[in-house]
């Protein structure tokens, strides 16, 4: 009989240089074929084959407790900074980070495109913070505190951040003072406390699935607020955000394992940008089996986002993933299904293969 699938990060290749002292290295990409709806020059179904992130990880130990990574992203142009950091590792329940990296925000995105229920990023619909904010692939520079309490089921990390860039249009500070606009310069501030009923989860990131190596019951809220955070030609207005997340995932025995998830949010720019202000929710479900190589996973989401130019956005997926090796080597296929508001509806077939080393 198959087992599920391990969830082990990436495999990676760590090398030691004296006690507690090492530099680690790993590799990971994911890579798609996508069919889209009259996205085609003559405005039949499209055909395209794309690189979707390529991506360098470095750490370094200097001792048990200061550490450091340095990890790299492709964007379609050119290889850039993802994370640059110091990490500062006092005990489980305190450690300092400092430098560029994800400010905390939901599960989704502290999950990110390796991580996530059905693999890749949510596109942005109900979960708006992996491009919206930020510099990069939703990092930020800035510096956070986070840990584990109550034997590992609590966890809390609030920081401090640039900030910026909330919308189509909006600025950075430097970009701001260059056009004349007058502003407050206030950090961006960030948490995230979550609570896990059944099985913890250490760490710092998230995870979208624990592809049946855990009964999770967690729920969770992180929010973001900055004075004068949304910096427009057109206007100023204090930017403020917060989400409540769940996740529950409980085994099955040697059936599988069957998992949901649910999350709501609110998004404020001070009516600045009101493309990026208004509700939104999420919910997703999955089901993952062994197979005789590896494991199945089937699952389905809906997104949606009420956007206060009064243009809903809607997006539901149906898809499966072929679970090789844990989060390491997948295969994925996904039907999608988008409609907005005084726009004609649009549907895709993404396949796509993630492989971590």
């Amino acid at each position: 009989m198959a087992t599920l699938a391990p969830t082990s990060a990436l495999a990676g290749a760590t090398i030691p240089f004296g006690e507690d002292k090492s530099v680690s290295v790993g590799f990971g990409m994911r890579g798609s074929y996508s069919s889209i709806e009259n996205a085609a020059p003559d405005g039949s179904h499209s055909n395209d084959f794309n690189l979707d992130s390529a991506r360098i990880f470095l750490g370094a130990s200097l001792n048990k407790n200061i550490k450091g990574m340095f990890n790299t992203e492709w964007d379609g142009d050119r290889i850039r900074v993802l994370d640059a950091a110091a990490q500062f590792a006092i005990s489980p329940e305190l450690n300092v980070w400092a430098g560029r990296l994800l400010s905390p925000s939901d599960r989704a995105n502290m999950a990110g495109p390796y991580y996530s229920l059905g693999g890749g990023y949510w596109a942005g619909v109900a979960s708006r913070y992996g491009y919206n904010g930020g510099i990069f692939r939703g990092r930020d520079d800035g510096v956070v505190v986070w840990g584990n309490l109550a034997g590992g089921k609590l966890g809390y990390s609030f920081g401090a951040f640039e900030g910026h860039t909330f919308g189509i249009g909006s600025l950075t500070d430097d970009q701001a003072k260059a056009a004349g606009i007058s502003a407050s310069d206030k950090p961006m501030f960030a948490g995230r406390l979550q609570y896990d009923f059944w099985d913890a989860e250490p760490g710092y990131y998230g995870t979208g699935s624990y592809l049946g190596s855990k009964d999770i019951l967690a729920i969770g809220m992180a929010g973001r607020q900055q004075k004068d955070g949304v910096l427009t030609t057109g206007g100023i207005g204090d930017y403020e955000s917060w989400n409540v997340d769940f996740l529950m995932e409980k085994r099955l025995g040697t059936a599988g394992a069957v998992s949901i998830e649910a999350a709501y949010y609110d998004y404020d720019t001070g009516n600045v940008i009101l493309a990026e202000q208004g509700k939104a929710w999420s919910a997703g479900g999955g089901y993952i089996f062994p197979i005789a190589l590896g494991s199945l996973q089937p699952y389905l989401r809906y997104q949606k986002f009420e956007a206060d130019t009064g243009i809903d956005t809607r997006q539901e997926d149906l898809g499966v993933n072929w679970i090789i090796d844990g989060y390491n080597a997948q295969l994925g296929a996904v039907y999608s299904r988008t409609k907005m508001t005084r726009a004609s509806d649009q549907s895709r077939f993404v396949v796509a293969l993630q492989l971590q080393y």
